[in-house]
């Protein structure tokens, strides 16, 4: 086996950033218009598309399952839907490179059609958790095998009689209760998920654009989620809302980079992602929130981020569902803070595209700030405006949050901040390089 090329970047220290920039379109969402655009009667158009190679690959594995997707640079895209239940069996494995979301809602849509579909991906996302997947979708009846240590490659051998059920979540997971209710689409009757702590709700919220029966209600404080199945759904002309994770980078970099005014349009705020904006509120951050009109049933705003002196503050674990995505990029301004940051709860971030608990503390022992784990709880003592860095290579184990967090954390850094590769960034945010240095970054590939 070839020993994967890495590409090294640096970052060095800058005087202030300024500038209006763009936020890239939601991930999640995305995944979740291309799915189901395929799963809707007609011809569904997308605008605002992310072009990143996560949904590249959830694309290429829904044309092998006989649906026409067309997809522009510039995030247009085209799908020619099949109808619930329409799938095709794809002739060959479904490599779903390195997207969890992607992977888990095929497995969710798969289970629920008479096919027989092999998914895997690379050698992080092989290395993911399914179990939480295959046991909802074992009780619908389909089969689900995996590989000896749980995660990937995955047999899904789809039911043509799906059963709906009812099922309570171990785990605040927003991809395995979209997976179930995916799986739910091709059920008679009605599915419904319940959740402890509630999760991000665009599988919902684009159910309902398509023409899907979904009920939320609350229930002694948890979150019943209930779709009636086998609903036609029909083909929307829809513009994906600026992913809010990807918009954090840039917006830190303006709370911590001493003069700077970071300006990011189009970034969505379901209340669901947007655990970041209040936690970095707390700390003291000057950030303003200029609401827009909704997209794609989601609000919208334009969100300025001026330089601030941030604080030190205690991040509940109940915040955790809403900016889980976001502990990277915030452990990077609790790096620049005055004080302790804790942040509780963390458990998640040992199963996600790395060990992110044990790549921040790594990272940010590198560049000499002290940082612990005791359990699930992360703490930071902060360094009061100014890191060290420099001391050594940061490993992201093919990470892109943790590549961009330590690239950002360069920007107020004494010495510079050397990430040991930034090919993986093109999965979640392509243009981050281009769009950090546009605001006066100075990232550049290191030798």
């Amino acid at each position: 086996m070839k020993k994967p090329v890495l590409k090294p970047a640096q970052t060095t220290r800058v005087k202030s950033l300024r500038g209006i920039i763009s936020a890239p379109g939601d991930k999640s969402i995305s995944h979740r218009a291309l799915i189901l655009g395929a799963l809707s009667a007609g011809e569904s158009r997308i605008q605002g598309l992310l072009t990143a190679s996560d949904i590249g690959s959830a694309a290429n594995a829904l044309r092998q399952c006989g649906v026409d997707i067309t997809i522009t640079d510039d995030g247009y895209c085209q799908i020619d839907g099949v109808g619930i239940g329409g799938l095709a069996e794809p002739a060959d494995i479904l490599d779903l490179g390195n997207s969890g979301t992607a992977v888990r809602l095929l497995m969710g849509v798969t289970a629920s059609h008479p096919m027989q579909v092999i998914l895997t991906g690379d050698e992080s996302l092989r290395k993911r958790p399914m179990k939480r997947i295959v046991d909802p979708l074992s009780q619908m009846g389909a089969t689900v095998s995996t590989a000896m240590h749980g995660g990937l490659p995955a047999i899904v051998t789809g039911t043509s009689s799906p059963v709906p059920m009812t099922y309570q979540v171990p785990v605040a997971s927003a991809q395995v209760k979209s997976a179930i209710l995916l799986a739910g689409l091709n059920a008679p009757g009605k599915t419904t998920v319940i959740e402890n702590i509630p999760t991000r709700d665009h599988t919902e919220n684009m159910l309902k654009l398509f023409g899907a029966k979904v009920e939320v209600v609350v229930i002694e404080g948890k979150t019943h989620v209930t779709i009636e199945g086998q609903p036609e759904l029909y083909a929307q002309q829809i513009v994906i809302p600026g992913d809010p994770s990807s918009a954090s980078f840039p917006l830190v970099a303006g709370l911590i980079t001493p003069d700077s005014v970071v300006t990011v349009k189009g970034v969505g705020m379901n209340e669901r992602r947007t655990g970041l904006y209040k936690t970095l509120c707390e700390m003291g951050a000057d950030i303003l929130i200029e609401p827009g009109p909704e997209v794609c049933g989601e609000p919208v705003a334009t969100v300025t981020a001026s330089s601030s002196s941030l604080k030190g503050i205690e991040v509940p674990a109940s915040r955790a569902p809403s900016m889980i995505d976001e502990y990277p990029i915030l452990a990077v301004a609790a790096a620049c803070a005055s004080g302790k940051t804790v942040m509780q709860g963390l458990g998640e971030l040992r199963v996600k595209e790395s060990n992110r608990l044990q790549a921040i503390i790594e990272g940010l022992h590198k560049c000499g700030v002290n940082a612990s784990s005791r359990g699930d709880d992360l703490t930071i003592n902060g360094c009061d405006g100014v890191v060290p860095g420099g001391d050594g290579t940061i490993i992201t184990d093919k990470d892109h949050r943790i590549a961009m967090a330590f690239l950002t954390l360069g920007l107020c850094s004494k010495e510079s901040v050397t990430v040991d590769d930034i090919s993986m960034i093109g999965s979640s945010y392509p243009q981050f390089i281009p769009d950090m240095n546009l605001l006066g970054a100075k990232i550049n590939f290191a030798s």
